[in-house]
């Protein structure tokens, strides 16, 4: 394996990583500046508060995603066994 074939590799590892995390990412992300702005608005400076509804909203995005999460792994795993086949 050379080197170039091992950068593809990893860029695709990268880029597969970012597809996977970005639904719970920008879940949580949505729910942070929402929750943030009800803060600000309603002057409650409670820490704790963002926590509780930004674990559920992640955990529903979670399982809404999974069957897309699942999708492109599996294809990346053939993507990665396509190489290795055929570099074998």
């Amino acid at each position: 394996m050379t080197g170039p074939e091992v950068l593809d590799i990893a860029r695709d590892a990268i880029w597969t990583i970012m597809l996977i995390g970005w639904p719970v990412m920008v879940a949580g992300l949505v729910i942070g500046v929402v929750i943030g702005l009800l803060q600000a608005v309603t002057q409650i400076q409670e820490a704790t508060l963002v926590y509780v509804p930004k674990i559920i909203t992640i955990f529903v995005v979670l399982l809404l995603s999974l069957p897309y999460m699942g999708s492109v792994m599996d294809s990346y795993m053939n993507r990665l066994m396509e190489r290795m086949i055929a570099g074998g």
